[in-house]
């Protein structure tokens, strides 16, 4: 692509993601999305086939940016809770940093706008940790429960503390952090 269509690709992604976080998805017509890119409404579909592909590719280059953060520095030797504990710190300071695309990222958990495939894909960017958690149970220091109550009990707290953060409603600072992530261990450990 050349850099003016990688540009307008971008402005494309970047104003979808500004208005699904102020006005939710269905509150988002392409008339919406071109005009904040700066763009005529028939230049979004050089670039995605359907509003559908478009919300699909913001999901999917934000779940890479995210899991990309997550997982500096990790090296699958680690102990486990310290791998754990390395990961989930990297994701509390990714979403404390980059909250328009977390809260993005959160709307997508609970919306059935992301194709199932789509969802499929993301994961395969969490294998990390899931094969963490995997080994945490062959050693028997982590639950024998499935990854997705794994997920929910220690990793998806951050998105609501973080939301009471960005509100105002609760100072997520490191005492807190440390309290959150002894509980999201706790939640988690045999």
């Amino acid at each position: 692509m050349r850099t003016k269509s990688i540009e307008k690709r971008e402005a494309l992604l970047n104003a979808t993601l500004n208005l699904v976080n102020n006005n939710g998805f269905h509150a988002t017509p392409m008339s919406k999305i071109a005009k904040l890119a700066g763009v005529s409404p028939a230049t979004i579909y050089l670039y995605f086939k359907s509003k559908q592909d478009l919300i699909n590719q913001l999901y999917i280059n934000s779940k890479i940016a995210f899991t990309k953060e997550a997982f500096i520095n990790y090296d699958p030797s680690m102990p486990v809770k310290k791998g754990f504990e390395l990961i989930w710190y990297n994701i509390a300071n990714y979403k404390l940093k980059q909250t328009d695309t977390s809260s993005f990222l959160a709307q997508c958990e609970t919306t059935p706008m992301i194709d199932s495939k789509v969802r499929e894909e993301a994961l395969e960017y969490f294998k990390p940790l899931l094969l963490l958690w995997k080994r945490g149970q062959q050693e028997e220091i982590i639950k024998p429960i499935a990854s997705h109550l794994l997920y929910a009990n220690a990793i998806y707290p951050l998105t609501f503390l973080l939301s009471a953060h960005k509100r105002g409603d609760f100072i997520l600072d490191e005492k807190q952090l440390k309290i959150a992530f002894d509980a999201a261990w706790d939640s988690i450990k045999q």
